[in-house]
């Protein structure tokens, strides 16, 4: 099949070589054949050698997202080919539905060589989100591939590309079902916790899959425990530090949805109401004003940077933030602090915590780094899918 061409400059040739998917404007040289937005390109040298298959991009610096660096027809089939390799890695990961846990990422984007694709599997409904027109123009295709794959452990695919999908783009979508409906029910099992998802109304797919093996590594530490979970969305880490025997668990957003959905957890769960508050308020006055203390803090907020433009904001934001929890944990207290900004990596992340324990005057020592879990793989030649960044922290 004859698709529009991109022409790369020869100095420029070398990162896909190296397979990195992202193809920049200035890397181009030319264009054959009128590419429109989301229209499959074909990635030449000057010379004319193949480089690679890509989706295109009128707006933003990136003018390429590749997903093949192999010669091929994009059609159902390929996206099959796709998604079966991916269920294979996580079959080999041992990521895959479990009466313990029904719930896993199906697709990572690049992780998994479908840049601007993300899959949730909730059960036997998946979640897809398109962040590009590429992927976009292809979801029915791809839903199509997904249930062939998968079969019938999938009754139903929902669209929930209204957030993800760049205004630039000029598409307008309607977030709905591809295959099925909703009519099964949205809770879902994790390490044996239950969960209620709204994947309709909830933040990014509905819940919050990264975090399932970090919220194992605080119910490790949680028994006996004063807890605070900050950002708490729908309550998950709350639910396992209470497991896990926590004595008791402060939940904390200032979404009041938030905060019905994490009481709606920890009654699915049978969880001691007297042992758990929640509160609708945001994070730093609560710290500043609650006379409780604690001794094991979570503080899992959402992304502070979004582009290379607010990163100067968001490392001052998470210092803020992190200097406030250490100044009120307990001596003898343990901090997992979170950071899901992709441009703000884990070394700069790193520094801004140690800065924050500077200006709170606390000693502070390392007893785990953090991140997301096998199923959110990242792709080697693609470091920039490292986005959650984790620390567990001792504080005297």
């Amino acid at each position: 099949m004859h698709y529009p061409r991109l022409i790369i400059q020869g100095n420029k040739t070398a990162s896909l070589q190296r397979q990195h998917p992202w193809v920049f404007s200035g890397a181009v040289k030319r264009k054959e054949g009128n590419p429109k937005e989301g229209d499959v390109v074909e990635l030449f040298s000057p010379d004319g050698q193949y480089l690679a298959t890509a989706h295109y991009q009128e707006a933003g610096s990136i003018m390429a997202r590749v997903f093949s660096f192999t010669r091929c027809a994009v059609d159902v089939h390929f996206w099959e080919d796709k998604i079966a390799r991916a269920v294979q890695y996580r079959q080999t990961a041992g990521i895959y539905p479990t009466p313990e846990t029904n719930a896993y990422r199906l697709i990572h984007a690049e992780g998994d060589g479908i840049p601007g694709l993300i899959a949730d599997v909730y059960d036997n409904t998946v979640i897809v989100q398109a962040h590009t027109a590429g992927i976009y123009q292809s979801l029915t295709q791809i839903a199509q591939a997904i249930q062939q794959v998968l079969g019938n452990q999938i009754t139903a695919i929902y669209n929930k590309s209204a957030e993800t999908l760049p205004a630039a783009t000029h598409i307008t979508p309607q977030n709905g079902y591809l295959i099925g409906n909703g009519s099964n029910g949205n809770i879902i099992t994790e390490n044996g916790c239950r969960f209620w998802v709204d994947w309709e109304s909830g933040q990014k797919t509905g819940f919050f899959l990264d975090q399932r093996n970090n919220r194992l590594q605080v119910a490790k530490w949680a028994s006996g425990k004063t807890a605070l979970n900050a950002f708490c969305y729908s309550g998950a880490f709350s639910v396992y530090a209470l497991r896990a025997g926590a004595q008791l668990v402060h939940s904390v957003d200032s979404s009041a949805k938030a905060i019905q959905w994490t009481n709606r957890n920890m009654e699915l769960n049978g969880h001691f109401t007297d042992k758990h508050h929640a509160f609708t308020s945001d994070v730093m006055p609560f710290l500043q004003n609650s006379p409780q203390k604690y001794n094991l803090i979570i503080l899992d907020p959402p992304a502070f940077a979004k582009n290379l433009k607010s990163k100067h904001q968001a490392v001052q934001g998470y210092k803020r933030l992190n200097a406030k929890a250490l100044s009120v944990i307990e001596k003898g207290g343990l901090l997992f602090t979170f950071s899901c900004s992709g441009v703000v990596d884990a070394g700069l992340f790193y520094d801004t915590i140690r800065a924050a324990a500077i200006e709170a005057g606390r000693n502070i020592r390392l007893v785990k780094r953090l991140g997301h879990p096998p199923d959110h793989p990242v792709n080697i030649y693609h470091p920039e899918g490292e986005y959650l960044k984790g620390l567990c922290l001792y504080v005297e």
